[in-house]
């Protein structure tokens, strides 16, 4: 979305200038003291090195043994802060938002990474059904809109 690029960008030292126009939202994204280069669409094919984005869609990791699947998706989340690349973000959906509320075993591995940058979404239909909206700790409650977007538009996408 707009703001997920706009956070990116001015993480990375850059100003940011949006403008809407007749055929969609167009964002000037500039370097300081770098020169103008035309705007161009806020949406369309993400370019070749562009975000990591992790989507968790559970709150186990792998297939099989549930208890196994804790412990993996437990010891995935502490080893994640401590290898580079970091995601640029974490999408959460169905039971996976469950690693996102109040009494999840990994929390403090997610606060950790969004104090370090990454954008955190959690599905905010999956949250209502899980009935947890008022349960998040960490990130932001999403909508698929902008699950969508930043999807579609990431450089790099992996799945749990």
């Amino acid at each position: 979305s707009r703001h997920n690029v706009t956070r990116m960008a001015e993480k990375a030292g850059c100003t940011v200038m949006a403008e809407t126009r007749g055929d969609g939202i167009y964002l000037e994204i500039r370097k300081l003291n770098a020169p103008t280069q035309p705007a161009v669409p806020a949406t369309g094919a993400a370019p070749i090195g562009g975000p990591l984005v992790l989507v968790v869609p559970s709150e186990f990791l792998g297939r099989g043994d549930e208890e196994l699947g804790r412990i993996l998706v437990r010891s995935f989340f502490h080893t994640l802060g401590e290898v580079r690349p970091l995601p640029d973000s974490v999408i959460f959906l169905n039971s996976g938002v469950k690693l996102a509320v109040a009494g999840s075993p990994v929390l403090d591995d997610l606060q950790e990474l969004c104090a370090q940058g990454v954008v955190i979404l959690a599905c905010g239909t999956c949250l209502g059904h899980y009935e947890l909206k008022d349960q998040l700790k960490v990130g932001e409650v999403s909508n698929m809109y902008d699950i969508a977007d930043a999807l579609l538009t990431a450089g790099r996408l992996v799945s749990l």
